[in-house]
């Protein structure tokens, strides 16, 4: 592992369980970034500004990042723009057929001990691994 970084994962995990708490404590609602989205695709009264908000931040969290470190992320995206289009648009399908993402069932439905989000979250780790050893092994 050359790019090992035990204590910028450690904040970085430690600042999204805070976010998501707080999003919880202070909001009522679950830090589910692909419902937080959709929910600006069908706004309601008085229910866009927190959404709008919550979007911006992860974008200026990013902005911030680069600026703190002289630098942004090194980033090497490897697929074409179709193909980019195309998995966002099963990312985006997938998440409303599971009835939410990573970020809502990952972080917040696992700590409610949501069973719904157990299996959720084992499906998409296992997608996920069966995608990475299919691209790189039998492609």
């Amino acid at each position: 592992m050359e790019h090992f970084t035990p204590v910028s994962g450690l904040v970085g995990g430690l600042l999204i369980g805070l976010a998501v708490t707080l999003m919880l404590l202070l909001n009522g609602r679950l830090a589910g970034v692909s419902g937080i989205v959709g929910g600006l695709l069908t706004p309601k009264a008085g229910d866009t500004g927190w959404r709008v908000i919550f979007i911006v931040g992860l974008l200026l969290g990013a902005l911030v990042y680069a600026l703190a470190a002289g630098a942004p992320a090194p980033v090497d995206v490897l697929a074409a723009p179709p193909a980019i289009l195309a998995g966002g648009l099963l990312v985006g399908f997938g998440t409303r057929m599971g009835s939410g993402c990573t970020s809502g069932h990952g972080l917040c439905g696992l700590a409610l001990f949501s069973r719904r989000s157990v299996i959720a979250t084992a499906l998409f780790f296992g997608v996920a691994m069966l995608t990475v050893f299919v691209a790189r092994h039998v492609f």
